[in-house]
């Protein structure tokens, strides 16, 4: 196997690359009919914050989370006119919920000075709006305004260093690499074959290596081997 090195890390050949997507294409479901914005909620303010509030939670919590503050509040506006303690005690089940509030009052306070409340359609400008990170504006893009992105969570992060598609210690850099290296035509669904193939197929624990379609261009799985 031709494994191209950066530093102490490798990623397979950008050909391999290709031919992973093409298999995973028609291996795992791909984008849904009824696939929703982050957390199924319904507009894109909604959405960026129901992804602050999954930061470090589980996604039932989160859910319960969303819901809570959504019935106090829909709107940049309606939020800023609670107070802290009816922020908190509403999100309190993701947890982390003091610096939470504080990030979504901040994020409120500045989408209406710079944006009119409205939430940007651009990765730069979801950027730009205090507690949103890159995979929270990748999954608002993808899911809210139907941008071709590739949107890293905690199973795409794994699959993509595990196999060699990407080489990183971060999301935020798995994400860069892989807009870099993905096929264009793959950016639309990737997200959707890459999570369900981290979940199905290649788990954290015990990846199901035998069933694999893609294991003869893995770099795990050849160095396993290889032991």
């Amino acid at each position: 196997m031709n494994i191209r090195y950066y530093g102490m890390g490798r990623t397979i050949p950008e050909s391999d690359a290709a031919e992973i997507f093409v298999r995973l294409a028609e291996a795992m479901p791909g984008r849904t009919a009824n696939a929703k914005g982050p957390k199924g909620q319904p507009d894109a303010f909604r959405s960026c914050i129901s992804c602050m509030l999954s930061a470090q939670s589980l996604d039932r919590n989160t859910a319960k989370a969303a819901r809570a503050l959504f019935d106090l509040a829909q709107t940049p506006e309606d939020v800023l006119e609670l107070d802290d303690r009816d922020i908190a005690a509403a999100i309190k089940p993701c947890g982390l919920y003091n610096v939470k509030t504080r990030n979504i009052r901040k994020f409120c306070q500045a989408l209406l000075a710079e944006h009119g409340g409205l939430v940007p359609s651009t990765r730069k400008g979801l950027l730009g709006l205090p507690g949103i990170g890159r995979k929270c504006a990748d999954i608002v893009m993808s899911f809210t305004f139907g941008t071709d992105v590739i949107a890293v969570d905690t199973h795409v992060h794994r699959v993509c260093n595990r196999i060699g598609l990407t080489d990183a210690k971060t999301a935020d850099v798995t994400a860069q690499q892989l807009e870099a290296r993905a096929p264009k035509w793959a950016l639309r669904d990737g997200h959707f074959w890459l999570i369900q193939f981290g979940k199905k197929v290649c788990t954290a624990r015990a990846p199901k290596c035998e069933s694999c379609p893609v294991s003869d261009l893995c770099l795990w799985y050849a160095e396993r081997s290889a032991q």
